[in-house]
């Protein structure tokens, strides 16, 4: 059984990285939208 420790832990990377990926989502689409405006342009 993982220790309550562990549990925290592995809790709050988890928490890190969704709100990462969150962010780069975000990031990676505004990108893609100032490229089109570019190019379309």
């Amino acid at each position: 059984m993982a220790s309550e420790n562990n549990t925290d832990s592995a809790t709050e990377t988890y928490g890190g990285f969704t709100n990462l990926l969150k962010w780069s989502t975000i990031g990676a689409f505004l990108v893609a939208a100032i490229v089109v405006v570019l190019i379309s342009s």
